[in-house]
């Protein structure tokens, strides 16, 4: 199976002047996108998509493919349909992965992962969503609320998905046969039809001067050192974090893998063999909008802080070894095979008991404030 992204970058733009070669943060705002798809190490080729012969240098720069577009679909009124078609005219593949530089901010996992769902889900279309959790109408119809009932907590909401069109792909025989019939393939015809939810920084893509700026503003923030969210607070000495890396590493854990996560399916006995036998470390494997789940493990003596949650309850699931479990000032083990169920503000330090390493499966949500005395 023959994979190709494809960036499409034209050189003229109505609302932002030469907006693919603009710097942000030092770099052309096409580099990003470029570095990312190569970085995801999940494509046979990338072809940079252009009529201007100045992104042809940036691809030799960049060590990827140039294809040269007619100068007919480098107009405002070139579609999509047209120039994907043109380019699968001229370059083989069964998988084309279109990428817009107009996205700086997604990064190659968002690509690798992409990228395997489309294929291990056997979809002829994929299409990359945002998940708005927000009452929304259409045409001055309610789409996900009803008028006559009170409106639940947005983060109960079913979401809308608007295309965040960053990153689309398509089984390229789907997509000949899609254009073929309709004149129309970009979203799927006929066909299975996919979509990715992307999320963060991801979703930021630049068609306005303001999204530049806001773009800017972002990237010049990725490389500051953040220090953890501080809250008012009405007791005396008590401090707020919610940073969850930053948290794991004032705990001691020295190695934390927190990004590759929501995969279909994972296989904790490979997790538990996989990582470091001994020292801590820490692997989300869920991170969601409603709940994450991060299996933490820890060397004898080792543990958090004394802390609580203000606002969400939590549970963990024992996985190996044995946890001293302090709750409000008391204490007891808990040992492997044991759940233990933690009710917001009520204060719980844990610590790895026993002669070998302690292995536990955090249940909470990634953003929960963690209030330390």
């Amino acid at each position: 199976m023959k994979i190709i992204g494809m960036i499409p970058a034209r050189l003229g733009s109505s609302r932002v002047k030469n907006k693919n070669l603009r710097l942000l943060n030092g770099r052309p705002l096409v580099q990003y996108i470029i570095d990312a798809a190569k970085e995801s190490n999940i494509f046979d080729s990338i072809y940079l998509n252009s009529e201007a012969s100045i992104f042809e240098e940036i691809a030799s720069e960049s060590k990827i493919k140039f294809y040269k577009r007619p100068e007919n679909l480098s107009t405002n009124q070139a579609t999509n349909d047209d120039f994907a078609f043109d380019f699968l005219d001229n370059i083989e593949c069964d998988i084309l992965v279109q990428l817009l530089p107009t996205s700086p901010f997604v990064t190659a996992s968002d690509i690798k992962n992409f990228v395997e769902t489309l294929i291990n889900q056997e979809y002829e279309t994929l299409i990359s969503v945002s998940n708005i959790k927000i009452e929304a109408n259409f045409k001055g119809e309610p789409i996900n609320f009803d008028r006559t009932k009170q409106t639940p907590p947005s983060q109960l909401l079913e979401p809308i998905q608007s295309y965040a069109c960053s990153l689309m792909g398509w089984n390229t025989s789907r997509f000949r046969d899609n254009y073929q019939k309709y004149n129309a393939a970009y979203h799927g015809g006929d066909g299975s039809v996919g979509f990715f939810v992307l999320k963060g920084f991801a979703l930021i893509d630049i068609d306005e001067e303001e999204d530049f700026l806001l773009a800017e503003a972002v990237a010049i923030s990725k490389n500051l050192e953040h220090g953890s969210p501080q809250y008012y607070s009405d007791t005396t000495n008590a401090k707020s974090e919610t940073d969850v890396p930053s948290i794991l590493v004032k705990d001691g854990v020295e190695f934390n893998d927190l990004f590759d996560v929501n995969k279909e399916v994972v296989s904790i006995d490979k997790i538990l063999n996989e990582m470091p036998k001994d020292k801590s470390w820490s692997k989300r494997v869920i991170d969601s909008e409603s709940n994450s789940m991060t299996v933490i493990c820890q060397m004898p003596g080792e543990g958090n802080r004394k802390h609580h949650h203000p606002d969400w309850n939590e549970w963990w699931y024992i996985l190996e070894g044995e946890w001293e479990w302090e709750i409000e000032n008391k204490t007891q083990i808990v040992k492997a095979g044991d759940i233990v169920f933690m009710e917001k503000n009520r204060k719980h330090k844990i610590t790895a008991a026993g002669g070998n390493r302690a292995i536990r499966m955090a249940i909470s949500r990634s953003d929960v404030a963690h209030v330390y005395e």
